[in-house]
């Protein structure tokens, strides 16, 4: 595929539950969503919102790159599993729509990001699966809503302690999710693997460099009650927290990266949240198609 030479065309799969429900991590997701369109946009992308998965397939063909969200869980049944009771916002319409638009993606062979569930969806077409709700460990990577059945979870005041100090400091950005949805996030060191696109994201030793080693450490803020189990075939781990969490993965034969945490959350510093979609942009300005 030969570089784009105007604004690369990045599509992003809707997000369909309502932010009117009792749960408000749905509205938490729905806010980040805007975040990322946002942030897009300030990378140089065109942003073209995908809301059929009958026609993903057809859509996807004329894009420079994808990109798959957060939001609310996945049914376990697409990874062989009956459901749990910690599920939340399990919504087939958009379990059909997320996976018809990563899939064709992939197809594509055009660079494909998944964040949050988007993550946890890549691993699944992949033939992986999910741990449906974390036990708690010495890393807090959640701080539960009224809705969460870990609501009372003892971590939450030191996780949100740990934010970081230029971040606390910082301006959030315009019409920023308030009360809870704000300030829900727990703060962590997460370790990239040098040699991988997901260290190239954050400007540290990216793809050419040693493999294996890790090549930075990175401040995240993590929001998520699953995780991934097992890895699906044919990806290798490229992030993980000191408690062992996968927190990232790609696949070294295509431009496929995920990340487990919110690079879009808008407590952190402006320049941290801007890098990974600028590099993402460049990604698919640059013609990273593969067969």
């Amino acid at each position: 595929m030969q570089p784009s030479h105007g604004s690369p065309r990045i599509g992003i799969p809707v997000r369909l539950s309502s932010s009117e429900g009792a749960d408000p991590r749905v509205g938490k997701a729905n806010g980040l969503f805007g975040f990322i369109v946002e942030l897009l946009h300030r990378a140089g992308a065109e942003t073209v919102l995908l809301d059929s998965a009958g026609d993903s397939a057809g859509d996807v063909r004329g894009l420079d790159g994808v990109l798959l969200p957060g939001g609310g869980d996945l049914d376990p049944g697409l990874y062989g599993e009956e459901p749990g009771p910690a599920l939340y916002d399990v919504n087939t319409a958009q379990d059909e729509l997320d996976i018809a638009v990563g899939k064709a993606g992939i197809a594509a062979g055009i660079p494909v990001l998944g964040i949050c569930r988007g993550h946890q969806l890549l691993n699944v077409l992949y033939g992986g699966t999910l741990i449906q709700d974390m036990h708690p460990s010495e890393v807090a990577h959640r701080i539960a809503a009224a809705a969460d059945p870990a609501a009372e979870e003892p971590a939450a005041e030191a996780a949100a302690a740990e934010e970081p100090a230029e971040a606390a400091a910082a301006e959030p950005a315009a019409e920023v999710e308030d009360t809870w949805a704000e300030n829900s996030w727990a703060w962590h060191d997460v370790g990239l693997t040098a040699g991988s696109r997901l260290a190239g994201l954050y400007g540290a030793a990216g793809e050419g460099a040693p493999a294996g080693r890790p090549a930075t450490t990175v401040r995240i803020a993590s929001g998520h009650h699953q995780a991934v189990a097992r890895v699906g075939d044919g990806l290798v781990v490229t992030a993980v927290a000191d408690d062992g969490t996968i927190e990232g993965l790609e696949d070294p034969q295509r431009w496929v990266v995920s990340m487990q945490w919110h690079p879009e959350a808008a407590r952190l510093p402006d320049e941290q949240r801007l890098a990974p979609f600028r590099a993402f942009v460049e990604a698919c300005r640059n013609g990273h198609r593969t067969p």
